[in-house]
């Protein structure tokens, strides 16, 4: 039946999204947590990355989280020389987290769950106006 395509890739969809919520929550939630000794490495912010995968029993495409990583590139440095983690030069590496960047992923995932929850209603109605247009 069609409404329960419908309601599977929904689901789906929010299965995805509520995962990219828990992987911005954590990011926003270390974005402090530097190393504990000189030369250590702070926390690595945590990257999502979503595939389109055939569910044959569907016979649709539904969403996946295809892989859960840590972003590229360097460290900011800010200048602390009586923090533990602090070099020789008295830098102390901090996390490559960008509140601004975890607060508009965490918009983005939040308005797409919005979004398959709403079908996710709509297609319910559908199916209860169905049920009580055969009784």
């Amino acid at each position: 039946m069609d409404l329960d395509r419908a309601l599977s890739i929904s689901a789906a969809g929010m299965a995805a999204q509520s995962t990219r919520l828990r992987v911005v929550a954590e990011n926003i939630a270390n974005r402090d947590s530097t190393g504990q000794s000189p030369g250590a490495e702070p926390y690595r912010r945590k990257t999502i990355t979503f595939d389109n995968r055939l569910d044959r029993a569907l016979g649709a495409s539904t969403v996946r989280i295809g892989r859960i990583g840590t972003a590229r590139g360097g460290f900011p440095e800010q200048f602390d020389p009586s923090h533990p983690a602090a070099d020789a030069r008295g830098y102390v590496r901090r996390p490559n987290v960008d509140s601004l960047i975890e607060t508009m992923d965490m918009r983005e995932a939040q308005r797409s769950y919005s979004a398959n929850l709403s079908v996710l209603e709509t297609t319910r109605g559908m199916l209860t106006r169905a049920i009580e247009a055969l009784r």
